[in-house]
């Protein structure tokens, strides 16, 4: 299977569980019949809201087995990365406990200093041995650089689930329109932390089951409205520094909770919206892969910069994404409200011109009629709008999402190296 799949071009990331294991008598609970692979102090050996066995990181046989099983998925099954489930589980001796049902360690703390020091192990072990591995930590609090280097005290993970950001992002898409004026906030606070880590944003299986709902069923409005909602919603986090992690049957806006127990509602695809949902989602992507701006200065805060982060009373959010050489550079303006502004202006950077290369609200995607579609090029005014010298008139439909490329005037882009190797 995963060969089929690096045939197609396609990356496989394996969820990894090393934080806890079932107590099933046919497992490793008890496996000689003592205590092996768990500690035999219940305090230390059980999460007790899982009603699970924690593995005894301090011993080098348990600590040797889920190292070599780490190798055995990225060196015999050659998968592309493992994602490492509950990494605050194991972080933290006093997770999901009460007081008096854990030990603190030899400092009087609550860090688990066994576990630390096996995620620097497994960390430095999968990506030194097998370059180009992705280690991805689900963790969600606020231990510090779980993305930092080893050698400075981090954990050696290369990503982290951002889920501040999740979190801010889902309740702020799920308020009504009206409402979301005063939760304006929820939109722009993990720009300040976004360099802190190297995040993934992600929406996953965790935030469309066990009654959650749908990303579709979150979005408020009428049936339409929802769509609308969606794509405004995916082309901000598209836009948003950090890699991205969709969960199947979202990008196409499957209507049921998932459930293991059946298969996506394919059959949403005969309906146009969500066809059109589809197609959108499809060619942000595509959108994605083709700027490196979007991606290349994930690390640099040089590359997000707000052009106006506090329209709070329209819901309007302007940003750009920078490219290194100054060409290629994208403007987002999205309007997160069913109210259109026909006498938009954004302020932009340079005296050039914004070519757009996606709207939201293109017929394609079930938006504007032909008539009513906006202009594809944008010469820029002088006049100050949004503490810039310069400004773009636009005009923005409901719940409309916009992204144009321009290029700095004299910037041009960086020559690619030759590989030295010569053409045969």
């Amino acid at each position: 299977m995963v060969n089929y799949f690096h045939e197609k071009g396609i990356g496989v990331i394996l969820d990894w569980v090393p934080a806890h294991f079932p107590k099933d008598e046919c497992g490793l609970v008890k496996f000689d019949g003592t205590e092996l692979y768990e500690h035999k102090d219940p305090r230390q050996g059980e999460h007790p809201d899982w009603g699970t066995k924690i593995y005894n990181y301090g011993r080098p046989e348990v600590k040797n087995f889920l190292l070599a099983n780490a190798l055995f998925w990225v060196e015999f099954f050659h998968v592309d990365g493992l994602r490492v489930d509950a990494v605050a589980s194991m972080l933290y001796l006093d997770y999901g406990k009460k007081d008096g049902e854990w030990v603190a360690n030899k400092y009087g703390e609550n860090k688990n200093l066994e576990a630390i020091e096996f995620f620097k192990h497994l960390n430095t072990l999968v990506t030194g041995r097998n370059k180009g591995t992705v280690m991805i930590a689900e963790e969600s609090t606020a231990w510090p650089r779980v993305t930092g280097k080893v050698e400075e005290e981090g954990l050696g993970f290369t990503m982290k689930w951002n889920m501040g950001w999740m979190n801010d992002f889902l309740e702020y898409m799920k308020l009504d329109p009206y409402f979301r004026k005063g939760n304006h906030y929820k939109m722009t606070f993990s720009t300040s932390y976004a360099y802190s880590e190297k995040y993934v944003l992600v929406l996953s299986h965790d935030e469309v089951v066990h009654l959650k709902c749908s990303m579709w069923s979150k979005m408020p409005g009428i049936y339409e409205d929802k769509f609308h909602n969606l794509r405004a919603g995916y082309t901000y986090m598209c836009g948003h520094p950090g890699k991205k992690l969709l969960f199947m049957g979202q990008e196409f806006g499957q209507q049921r909770e998932w459930s293991e127990e059946r298969e996506i509602d394919w059959f949403l695809l005969e309906t146009p919206l969500n066809r059109q949902l589809k197609d959108y989602v499809s060619d942000l992507w595509h959108l994605y892969r083709k700027y490196p701006a979007l991606y290349a200065t994930d690390q640099d805060p040089n590359g997000f910069e707000w052009i106006n982060a506090d329209d709070a009373d329209r819901s309007i959010y302007s940003f750009m994404r920078k490219s290194q050489d100054g060409t290629k550079n994208l403007l987002f303006v999205l309007n997160m409200t069913p109210v259109a502004r026909p006498d938009y202006r954004c302020g932009v950077p340079a005296k050039t011109e914004y070519k757009l290369i996606l709207n939201s609200m293109d017929p394609k995607y079930g938006g504007l009629p032909e008539d009513e579609r906006p202009m594809k090029s944008i010469k820029a005014k002088e006049g100050e709008c949004d503490r810039r010298p310069y400004y773009i008139p636009y005009d923005l439909p409901a719940y409309g999402c916009a992204v144009f490329r321009f290029d700095y005037p004299g910037a041009k882009p960086e020559k690619k190296k030759k590989s030295g190797k010569k053409k045969k």
